[in-house]
């Protein structure tokens, strides 16, 4: 058994102490591996920075000598030695949906950060020790016992968050037999009653796609913050979820938002956490675990997160055509869609995770995973006679590789679509899973299947139809966020970076759209400081030319029959 122990020594540094208790030695020396990245967020993670001292002792306290291999490995001299406690401290200041943070009113924990674990140990039982106040309840898919959390293997706890808080809000409801754990921490006050009945009708939906549910309890785990925010974790039975601000939590975007991105995370219970490309089975802790096929298991679960509120009706037509708005606004804004495919950019998260990185690089394997997943259920159902669906296709990865713990590989989900489809798909892989090719007629032909248009218009910012850049104003600063390849301000030298200062000589103070809608003509001059020098920039519009135009979707006012009947059994039937 390998024993943690976790307490506070001073809330207000954010340093959570951990004692680590390993018996049963029997080797000269012994591994202590913390990981280097977490299920969830495909990139590397480097948690060993945040440790700030590591000590070694044997059962009678005396030090033992050890040394650092790697950047997250210390190797502990333990000849003759049977017993090693081992401390550290782990800063956690970090508060979303896949960090770690410790402060006078919670500690909150995803193991994967700061538990080491000991290479050719990992299946035995890992035990965590929590020592906080008697009034903190503790919110965990493992379940609590006298303050401790049992895991069978480290794979399990480094799955198993937790929050351990005096504030924790908790309900639930049932399904079938399995119970379904709603957990709120942070200022808020959730209308529970309004989202048990939308996350019961949701739940309902996503069983009746998978047929079943290989779980028998599951936890919804929120940190509700009190400013905008988003993000969430998946995690074999429990998500956490970062979201905000906690005073909107029942209403409008927010609460939309927290719709989303359940069902997102709860979706991935199937698809990500059992059902799992080759290449992360097992995971392997120490190093990247490069894979190609994220359209699947992020792009497929963003897709099927958002079609499964509106199956059960908890989104409406028009909730759910936004949501599949803003992607497709994400796919065409993005220039690195001409440089990487979906499949590439899926390897390359490794490099640079989930931020911008350098522009026009790469793509999102959300934006263009749900694309694909939406094109591809389309053509299923089209050469199928509305028969099968995408949903064959993720039916057959559960029941022949979730269930019997099979890694899927890039040709198994080309030969399971083209199964499903009865038709050739190598053309369409080429083109928009491997290749760069435009999706745009594409999705034209997939949208008037079930009676839709994607409509096109400029963008009402000027700056960004007619010159082609886009700004971000706080603080009566605007700072050039992207520029369009070969636009009028790409022409005059204008940089991501940059900050506009003036338009036509009149200072800009976040009215950057109010002085180009004025100074109406095609001409403007900007004064920029880029770099530390200040530079003044002519660009001129070219006519009939647009970028970043906006993408809506709309039933068509002559959709026939056959249409509507295939818009029904697209998005309204289970």
């Amino acid at each position: 058994m390998i024993r943690y122990k976790l307490f506070l020594k001073h809330p207000a540094s954010h340093y959570i102490y951990v004692d680590l208790y390993i018996d049963g030695i029997k080797s000269d020396s012994i591994d202590l591996q913390l990981p280097a990245w977490r299920p969830g967020r495909y990139e590397l993670g480097n948690f060993a920075k945040n440790v700030k001292r590591v000590d070694v002792f044997d059962k009678s306290e005396k030090p033992l000598e050890f040394k650092k291999t790697t950047k997250d490995c210390w190797r502990v001299n333990t000849k003759g030695i049977s017993e090693i406690k081992v401390t550290y401290s782990y800063f956690a200041n970090e508060l979303n949906a896949g960090a770690c943070f410790a402060d006078e009113t919670q500690m909150y924990v995803n193991p994967v950060h700061l538990c080491m674990y000991v290479p050719g140990r990992m299946n035995e039982e890992h035990v965590v020790e929590l020592d906080v106040p008697d009034s903190y309840k503790i919110a965990c898919q493992l379940t609590p016992k006298e303050k401790a959390l049992t895991a069978r293997n480290f794979d399990e706890l480094a799955d198993s968050p937790f929050i351990a808080s005096a504030g924790i809000k908790t309900d639930s409801y049932e399904i079938d037999g399995v119970k379904y754990y709603l957990h709120f921490n942070g200022e808020c006050e959730p209308d529970l009653k309004k989202i048990k009945e939308h996350f019961k009708a949701f739940t309902v939906s996503q069983l009746k796609f998978w047929g079943g549910i290989p779980i028998d309890e599951y936890h919804f785990l929120f940190q509700v913050l009190p400013h905008k925010f988003y993000h969430g974790v998946e995690h074999q039975k429990s998500t956490v979820i970062a979201l905000g601000p906690g005073y909107s939590l029942n209403e409008g975007k927010t609460y939309e938002d927290l719709l989303g991105v359940s069902s997102h995370e709860l979706f991935h219970l199937w698809n990500v956490k059992y059902i799992r490309p080759v290449e992360m089975l097992p995971y392997d802790f120490t190093k990247e675990n490069y894979s190609r096929t994220g359209y699947v298991y992020e792009g497929f679960t963003t897709y099927y997160g958002d079609v499964m509120l509106r199956k059960s009706g908890v989104f409406t037509d028009q909730q759910y055509f936004e949501t599949l708005e803003e992607r497709l606004q994400k796919h065409f804004h993005n220039y690195g869609r001409f440089n990487l495919s979906v499949a590439d950019s899926s390897w390359e998260t490794w490099l640079d995770g989930y931020v911008p990185g350098a522009p026009y690089r790469k793509t999102s394997i959300y934006d263009e995973g749900n694309l694909v997943a939406f094109m591809l259920d389309i053509l299923i159902l089209k050469n199928t006679q509305n028969k099968r669906s995408l949903k064959d296709v993720c039916r057959v990865l559960y029941n022949e590789y979730g269930k019997k713990d099979i890694g899927y590989s890039e040709t198994d989900i080309i030969k399971l679509c083209e199964d499903t489809a009865g038709i050739s798909l190598q053309d369409f892989f080429k083109k928009y899973v491997y290749g760069t090719e435009d999706l745009e007629p594409m999705l034209s032909e997939c949208f008037d299947y079930v009676g839709l248009e994607m409509q096109k218009k400029p963008s009402q910012l000027k700056n960004e139809s007619d010159f082609g850049f886009k700004v971000a104003e706080q603080a009566h600063l605007t700072k050039v966020t992207l520029v369009a390849p070969y636009s009028p301000a790409w022409k005059a030298g204008l940089s991501i970076g940059d900050e506009v200062m003036s338009i036509n000589g009149c200072d800009i103070k976040n009215d950057l759209n109010n002085w180009t809608k004025y100074f109406s003509g095609p001409e403007i001059s900007l004064n920029v400081s880029s770099h530390g020098k200040v530079k003044t920039l002519t660009m001129k519009a070219k006519e009939g030319v647009t970028y970043f135009d906006q993408y809506k979707i709309a039933f068509k006012a002559s959709a026939s029959e056959p249409q509507k009947k295939n818009y029904s059994r697209w998005l309204l039937e289970n």
